[in-house]
């Protein structure tokens, strides 16, 4: 395949900061970028600015009196009585100067994303400022203050009027998507995540399936802790063609955390660098069989900073870029400059070793809860056909 691809980046992308210690750190994205330059994977005509998202713009989703709140923090004018209203101020999701600019470009660069594809300047874009999935219409919650994800959907269903296909494989369930279009038969979510059971937002059930007109529109495999590589990509690979055959999507949007590592300090998830490969790998192929290619990838989660998030992050660009995600050792130059700034050893390879894979007593008993959840969740494709 011969794809034209872009990355979005600006170092301003990198004022979303919430404070030192806080594990939603958006070095993460420099790290990337960083590591594919050293690979010559990337350069300066493959990049693309990111604009700031209007107030017209987020208000496609979110509503004014929430935007005004965000806005009245960012100056530390917001009351602590109207902080708790907007779930601002909290220890997931605390205050910081100029909150509001940073999330706003946080969203206009998902915005130049799609307005890159659609304006068929590029056939993906990749954009891993964006991905803040946890954000409501009028309350930021897990992390995110505006919901990138959930703007642009409704941006492209204003100004193109395409069927969109949204794909979340954080550990953590997309709820703040699915529940933006619960009753939208033009917009189809699909989340794979850790079950709620254990794990923030304790949403994303099987039976989550939508309301009214979007009935049977929303997808969710939650997968049991301490699922593995195998499992894993059994249950996605599935699930994403079926329900892709089945909605049949003008453009595809994915969101990648890179959070179900067994390394993620936050999560219960074992998965190993191989699905890292492999989730990308099939987007893009799905993207072309079903879409023309148009696919918008965000980040999201990803809390091992140094030795995951870099390398699940780029194995996406690789694939828009070659078709091909990256084996080998990592770069020499980039591991040199970065082993300084941190006291985990970095890895060398783009895979992890099996030495290093934890061992799972109860593994049979996981892929087969697993095989269970995802033939509940299709059930309903199987039920139409």
């Amino acid at each position: 395949m011969d794809c034209q691809s872009a990355f979005i980046y600006s170092e301003d992308l990198l004022q979303y900061q919430f404070h030192a210690e806080h594990p939603f750190d958006q070095i993460r994205v420099l790290l990337t970028k960083e590591l594919l330059e050293s690979m010559n994977l990337l350069n300066q005509t493959d990049i693309v600015k990111p604009r700031t998202a209007s107030e017209s713009d987020l208000l496609l989703f979110h509503d004014k009196e929430y935007i005004e709140a965000v806005k009245k923090a960012s100056s530390g004018k917001l009351t602590e009585f109207d902080s708790i209203e907007f779930g601002l101020g909290t220890e997931d999701t605390p205050i910081f100067p100029n909150m509001h600019d940073a999330a706003s470009l946080l969203v206009g660069g998902t915005l130049t994303a799609i307005d890159t594809v659609l304006e068929g300047k590029s056939n993906h874009v990749l954009h891993l400022g964006g991905g803040l999935h946890h954000g409501f219409k009028r309350k930021a919650a897990g992390f995110c203050i505006y919901n990138d994800a959930a703007v642009a959907i409704k941006y492209i269903r204003k100004h193109y009027n395409l069927r969109v296909l949204y794909v979340d494989t954080d550990a953590h369930h997309g709820d703040g998507v699915q529940w933006a279009f619960y009753d939208d038969p033009n917009v189809c979510t699909f989340s794979i995540h850790e079950t709620g059971r254990y794990l923030f937002p304790g949403t994303g059930n099987s039976n989550e399936r939508g309301i009214k007109d979007g009935h049977g529109y929303s997808f969710n495999i939650p997968l049991d802790a301490f699922t593995q590589d195998e499992s894993y990509l059994t249950v996605y690979e599935t699930a994403f063609n079926e329900i892709a055959n089945f909605f049949q999507p003008d453009i595809i949007v994915t969101q990648n955390g890179a959070d179900s590592h067994f390394y993620d300090p936050l999560t219960h998830l074992s998965a190993s660098m191989k699905i890292y490969e492999e989730i990308p790998r099939l987007a893009h192929k799905l993207a072309h069989t079903y879409c023309d290619g148009k696919w918008i990838a965000l980040g999201g989660g990803g809390y091992d900073i140094w030795r995951v998030v870099p390398r699940a992050w780029a194995q996406v660009w690789s694939v828009m870029k070659t078709n091909q995600p990256q084996i080998g050792s990592l770069s020499k130059k980039w591991l040199k400059k970065w082993q300084k700034e941190t006291n985990v050893t970095l890895p060398s390879t783009w895979h992890d070793h099996e030495e290093q894979f934890p061992v799972i007593p109860r593994k049979l008993d996981i892929n087969e809860k697993n095989d269970r959840t995802l033939q509940h969740t299709l059930k309903y494709i199987q039920n139409k056909s």
